[in-house]
């Protein structure tokens, strides 16, 4: 069975409260669960204790089952210390759209259209 550490959404419209859960993959992300590791509240302030709580201890044992941890999970696991900091590229964020690079393109078509006439000029 394939089991993922992951948050279940729980809360109101606007109002999102998290728990953390340990699922098999296969079921839907606020669906059935096997066992609640522990909550998030998104809406507390980042260096509040009841942001996020865990218990380490059921979460290190899942993970010597082979549970994966999402991507949220695992930064959270990170910031506790049980997982090591795992390095992230994310190399096509910084690269404009296909858009800008039209506009680009086009920009340095005229630029050099414009430069063409003055530089024969300045070397006659």
């Amino acid at each position: 069975m394939a089991m993922k550490i992951r948050l279940a959404r729980g809360g109101s419209k606007k109002r999102p409260h998290y728990a953390i859960v340990a699922s098999d993959s296969r079921m839907p992300r606020d669906g059935r669960f096997i066992e609640k590791l522990g909550t998030y509240n998104p809406l507390l302030p980042k260096d509040s204790e009841e942001r996020i709580k865990m218990n380490l201890e059921r979460v290190q044992y899942w993970l010597s089952q082979g549970a994966q941890p999402t991507d949220r999970v695992a930064r959270f696991l990170e910031a506790a210390g049980v997982k090591e900091k795992a390095e992230r590229k994310n190399l096509k964020k910084g690269e404009p759209g296909k858009a800008a690079k039209d506009r680009a393109e086009k920009r340095a078509a005229r630029e050099a259209a414009a430069n063409a006439p003055a530089e024969e000029a300045a070397s006659e």
